[in-house]
């Protein structure tokens, strides 16, 4: 398993691209990896808005809006011994 922490720069959001939802705003955003690995302060991914279609198509700048680093934890799970000297067990 892994998380990413993300650091973005909230002045350098379009605005225009905010989604009123009936819960609340949105912003899109694409997250993707490095290319190069990790950058000089240890930064695995960056983030973006999302791209309409015709942004994409039209090759369109991205708007890069900060970058993070990723995380993995180890999923195995240890199983613990305990011992038990109970010499009473029929077993």
């Amino acid at each position: 398993m892994s998380i990413i922490n993300m650091s973005i720069n909230l002045n350098k959001i379009d605005k225009s691209k905010i989604i009123d939802g009936k819960k609340g705003k949105y912003l899109n955003l694409t997250i993707g990896a490095n290319r190069d690995g990790e950058d000089q302060y240890g930064n695995t991914h960056y983030a973006f808005q999302s791209q309409s279609k015709e942004d994409r198509e039209g090759k369109a700048e991205k708007n890069y809006l900060g970058n993070g680093k990723e995380f993995v934890f180890d999923n195995e799970t240890k199983a613990e011994t305990t011992t038990n000297n109970d010499d009473d067990l029929p077993f």
